[in-house]
């Protein structure tokens, strides 16, 4: 099961091809809804070709410092590899790593199958996205089986595109400069996060992960915990 796991992935990495990349970057400082149209050929039939429409919500890039990502990516690396993350604490004023998620919106999601040849489809479908002049739109042909593999291609297409743009945007912003040790960015955000969290309690084990995850949870464990304290009263 594993190894056939492991040939679906590939084989839907190596036949996914992005016949239209949207045409501009992913929003810095916003979430960006991308929105795509996935054309496959249906498995063991000729002429039959399904499409599935609906939407990729990118998250607001994040900024992660090389002292953070060197905690969740370094498990069951070798030396060699943690000599490497120890250069990159040494430089990481130079050095800036974006962290970007997204989520499939599933209640946009269509999905049709068309008695057409796979490149007539293709090129209609193309045509009809261009004519809508969406800056977010995308097209692309992949497999029908594992279909979303085939959007994660995209979503790592369109992060390369994107990531050069956002980090320039970000340095007119002084995001990455340095307060207390901390990126602005970063302080910026986690400031953000109390304030939502000192209005919403639920939030509160959601703002000590993203604590955790950028390593800071002890420089601002006072504050974590008056909040808590405060959430209880």
């Amino acid at each position: 099961m594993k190894e056939k796991s492991t040939f679906d992935f590939w084989y839907a990495v190596n036949n996914t091809e992005i016949v239209l990349m949207p045409s501009h970057h992913l929003e810095t400082f916003g979430t960006t809804m991308l929105s795509y149209h996935l054309i496959t050929e249906l498995m063991d039939t000729v002429n039959q070709t399904r499409v599935r429409e609906g939407r990729l919500q990118a998250n607001r890039p994040q900024i992660i410092t090389p002292s953070a990502y060197s905690k969740t990516v370094l498990e069951g690396f070798g030396e060699e590899a943690r000599n490497y993350i120890d250069w990159l604490k040494e430089h990481e004023k130079d050095i800036h790593i974006l962290q970007y998620g997204y989520t499939l919106k599933k209640e946009v999601f269509t999905e049709s199958i068309i008695s057409e040849n796979i490149k007539v489809v293709t090129e209609r479908v193309q045509n009809q996205v261009k004519e809508r002049n969406d800056p977010f739109g995308a097209v692309l042909v992949g497999v029908d089986d594992p279909w979303d593999v085939c959007l994660i291609k995209l979503f790592w297409e369109v992060i390369q595109f994107s990531a050069g743009t956002n980090i320039r945007e970000m340095k007119r912003q002084r995001m990455f400069e340095e307060e207390s040790g901390i990126p602005r960015g970063v302080r910026k955000e986690i400031d953000e996060a109390f304030l939502a969290t000192s209005r919403d309690p639920a939030l509160i084990k959601h703002l000590g992960k993203k604590l955790q995850d950028y390593g800071l949870f002890e420089q601002y464990q006072d504050r974590f915990f008056a909040l808590v304290k405060a959430s209880k009263q």
